[in-house]
């Protein structure tokens, strides 16, 4: 007798089948998407009708067992392979594949979705969006490069806008300083005076009288200094509103910087000494050898004013008549006040360098570095240093002096850093300029040998003037690296991974979009590598997983599948014919 049930379990293997070339053709169309994760259908059969449920075996009998009839198949569930694609080089710089599990996360309104597709690009805002517009999540940095962790925000990668200067912190140098040459024994010796035979003396009745003779003292003020050309001693050298400048006068056989002294009401001897120190950078070391302390300073029985430099021949000081000046508040000169002569030049051991740091605004700085040699001993040998800055904003340039100690190879003992810090008052940079300057490196570092010459230079420094992002890259932890002109290398963000307990129990979204389900657990957000996250592959996508010959067979399968279902609705319907004809 024909069974209307067949037709109904017939039907339901046509819709089930029906339902799997959905699943397998929605594979195949999307074999191509970027990061696509195919999917597969799970079958599983449906009511049982029971005509016995089976008995156990009797003593004298054997058991049954269950006499039941099917009624048909179901679709019990979708489920996708979240197993990865193929990771694809692309070269473009915001393209990302994420190599291991883990989905990025992305901000679209109010909601938070999340997407294996690493196709992200610059929007006019400069922040890194899906193709759609959706914004890329991650922990930003702050003003000063430092990873925002814990906190997830747009990923801004200002190109071509975002500028940066680095402050030097460190500058290691490198060479050797010649132990075979002559300790120092002497710096240089000038002696100034109001010609060449006589120092300075005071006008006639000057309100601060010498103790003595009528000669200049420290305390005497510079407009009561006399004018050498006046004979009655009634006419001052100088007037407040002057300036003294030291121009052109040569330190170690470079120019020094030139530097103004404005002269007012109660300006004194002293001052002028204090300036001539700072204007020619010469730091107090004690006494040289000769007994002649670095600095200015005056006969108070001459009247005359001596300069005495610090040693070594880079340390060397020429100063003419010409290099000192009197000038007029309008700039012209009145004239060169001072007769100059050397009474002995500085000798030693010596070498000059120049290096370049750059203050908190990048502004590169010109530093000289001098070293001497002091003594040798048997332990080895002693040097003094000298570093200066012409671009050091106090009136002195002088910035740091101390000793190094090397051993009888020529090895240097000490081993703190020299630290410099150099004046940036008024320019708007921080104030001072400290950074370190090393010797040490190993083989790399300064050594005290037995040479020619000694040879020094900088081999490394930190800092950079301003520079602009051109470029950027993603590291492997997610990390968003900008690389600027000047050469620096900044991060610029950090990627954040989110991870499931169940991935499957995802909600696709469409555009390659998930948003969590019921079964899929809350996300927890690590940065990539981390807490079970795969790792990023910048400049890479991920192609879609879909296995076009599985999909191939999956076809037949339903095709099959479905074509036996029809063919028992055909059966079916023969036997409704035959037992109709056997009524008639």
């Amino acid at each position: 007798m024909a069974s209307t049930q067949a037709l109904f379990t017939a039907f339901s293997g046509l819709d089930a089948h029906a339902r799997f070339i959905d699943v397998t053709g929605n594979n195949i169309a999307n074999v191509n998407t970027t990061a696509f994760k195919s999917s597969r259908v799970e079958f599983a059969d449906l009511l049982y009708r029971n005509s016995s449920l089976g008995e156990p075996p009797g003593d004298f009998t054997g058991g049954s067992n269950p006499i039941q009839v099917g009624t048909g198949v179901r679709v019990s569930g979708t489920l996708r392979d979240f197993a990865g694609g193929t990771i694809s080089a692309t070269g473009i710089p915001s393209d990302m594949a994420i190599d291991g599990s883990g989905f990025f996360v992305v901000q679209r309104g109010e909601e938070q979705l999340y997407t294996r597709d690493g196709a992200f690009r610059l929007d006019a805002e400069n922040n890194l969006v899906t193709v759609d517009g959706d914004r890329l999540l991650g922990s930003p940095v702050d003003d000063e490069f430092v990873i925002q962790e814990g906190t997830l925000g747009e990923l801004s990668i200002p190109v071509g806008q975002l500028t940066i200067a680095q402050a030097t912190s460190v500058v290691r140098m490198s060479g050797n300083l010649n132990a075979g040459g002559d300790a120092a024994t002497r710096g240089a010796r000038i002696r100034l005076g109001a010609d060449g035979d006589f120092g300075f003396g005071l006008i006639n009745n000057p309100t601060v009288p010498p103790s003595g003779t009528n000669v200049i003292e420290p305390t005497s003020l510079l407009s009561e200094i006399a004018d050498p050309d006046d004979p009655s001693g009634d006419t001052a050298m100088f007037a407040s509103g002057q300036a003294i400048e030291v121009r052109g006068a040569r330190k170690g056989g470079s120019n020094t910087t030139p530097e103004s002294f404005l002269i007012d009401a109660a300006s004194t001897v002293r001052d002028l000494l204090d300036f001539f120190t700072a204007a020619l950078a010469l730091q107090d070391t004690g006494a040289n050898p000769d007994g002649n302390t670095p600095g200015a300073s005056l006969n108070n029985q001459s009247g005359r004013i001596f300069i005495n430099g610090n040693t070594g021949t880079a340390s060397d000081l020429e100063i003419e008549n010409t290099d000192l000046r009197l000038v007029d508040p309008d700039g012209s000169i009145a004239r060169f006040p001072f007769s100059t002569e050397r009474l002995a030049q500085a000798d030693g051991e010596s070498v000059r360098t120049t290096l370049v740091a750059f203050d908190s605004l990048g502004t590169p700085l010109e530093v000289d570095a001098t070293f001497v040699l002091e003594s040798k001993q048997d332990t080895g040998t002693t040097w003094r240093y000298f570093v200066e800055s012409a671009d050091d904003t106090d009136p002195n340039n002088a910035n740091a002096t101390g000793l190094l100690e090397f051993d009888n190879f020529g090895l240097l003992r000490t081993t703190d850093a020299i630290t410099v810090n150099v004046d940036r008052a008024g320019t708007g940079a921080a104030s001072p300029m400290s950074f370190e300057l090393s010797l040490l490196g190993g083989e790399n570092g300064v050594t005290a040998l037995t040479d020619v010459e000694s040879r020094v230079a900088s081999t490394f420094r930190d800092g950079a003037a301003i520079g602009t992002l051109e470029d950027f890259t993603i590291d492997r932890d997610g990390t968003i690296l900008g690389a600027f002109s000047n050469t620096l290398i900044r991060p610029l963000g950090r990627l954040n991974l989110a991870t499931f307990r169940n991935p499957s129990g995802l909600v696709g979204q469409g555009s390659n979009l998930f948003r969590t389900g019921g079964n899929s657990g809350e996300a927890v957000f690590a940065s990539p590598g981390e807490l079970g996250a795969g790792q990023i592959v910048g400049g890479s996508l991920e192609l879609s997983n879909v296995d076009l010959g599985k999909e191939f067979i999956n076809l037949i399968l339903a095709s099959t599948g479905y074509s036996a279902s029809s063919r028992v609705i055909q059966t079916s319907d023969q036997l409704f014919d035959q037992l109709l004809a056997v009524a008639r």
